[in-house]
């Protein structure tokens, strides 16, 4: 990297209610971004629509896009017109039958630079993924753009310090996860505060493990579940970018959409190499158990 700042911006928002609405909120969100002098937006997951994985319903797959799509397309457009790396999130149909949790990445212009599709992937109350994706199949592997290689990955993802390692060792300069997750609005607050720490703590773990900084943006606001049987989600925001070090850059609210600016230092992660280097003192000998599911 020889770029010294990078300014990004992560649009948190709520569900709209559909997906031109939400798509126009975006619009609107990567015009004030660009007008601000930001040169890279993450949007959340699943951002064309509702976190509909609260239930179980052969019906939704009828809100998967082809990539490229009419999804794609207009975020497409915008990021040529605005002339903005921006990394979106869809749901992917990649076939009958066939469907992804999928990263798209944009450099300036329409024309897609690289995708992740979500490899861990969920299956608890209220976060039923397993029905809808399939695992990805692309790999770990950093998107090349104008402002670096992105190790873009999603969500459940980030609860895994190999992915975040894998795409540090691919050559990525930053991480980012686009997310959904909230509360069970029935838990009690020392619960919901212990959830959501944690959630912040282990991506901020990742940031500092790799000397990465990292760009997590999460969606706000509550979503009922359709079927009526559980509670919905009150999903928690608080959107962050950390620095290298695992320091927070900047953080969004629990509970208002808003568009989150700052600027990264491209410039610390070589420092914070040379002084705590994780990669030297790595015990690449010893970790061949890593690749069991457990040691019985």
């Amino acid at each position: 990297m020889t770029r010294k700042t990078l300014k990004v911006a992560l649009l948190q928002e709520t569900d709209h209610g559909s997906r031109d609405a939400n798509l126009d909120a975006i619009e609107a969100g990567l015009r004030k971004a660009a007008a601000a002098g930001v040169e890279l937006v993450l949007l959340q997951e699943l951002h064309n629509g509702p976190y509909f994985c609260q239930h179980e319903s052969v019906d939704v797959f009828d809100l998967a896009e082809t990539i490229p799509g009419p999804g794609t397309d207009r975020i497409g457009t915008l990021a040529e017109e605005l002339k903005l790396v921006v990394v979106a999130s869809i749901f992917e149909k990649r076939a009958t039958g066939l469907y992804h949790n999928t990263a798209v990445v944009f450099d300036r212009s329409r024309e897609i630079a690289g995708k992740y599709r979500k490899m861990h992937i969920p299956d608890d109350p209220a976060f039923y993924e397993k029905f809808y994706f399939t695992p990805g199949d692309i790999g770990f592997e950093p998107i090349r753009t104008s402002v670096g290689k992105l190790g873009v990955l999603v969500c459940w993802d980030q609860w895994y310090p190999e992915a975040a390692r894998l795409m540090a060792l691919a050559g990525a300069d930053l991480l980012f996860y686009p997310t959904a997750i909230g509360w069970d609005p029935n838990d009690n607050d020392p619960e919901k505060a212990r959830q959501r720490e944690a959630w912040i703590t282990v991506q901020r773990g990742h940031a500092v493990a790799n000397g990465l900084p990292l760009l997590s943006c999460n969606r706000t606001g509550y979503e009922a579940d359709p079927t009526n049987v559980g509670s919905g989600i009150q999903f928690w925001g608080s959107s962050f970018v950390a620095g290298p070090q695992g320091e927070f850059l900047a953080q969004a609210s629990t509970d208002a959409a808003e568009l989150l600016i700052c600027e990264v230092d491209m410039e610390r992660s070589e420092h914070v190499r040379r002084i705590w280097p994780f990669l030297r003192d790595r015990r690449i000998d010893a970790y061949g158990d890593l690749t069991k599911r457990f040691r019985d």
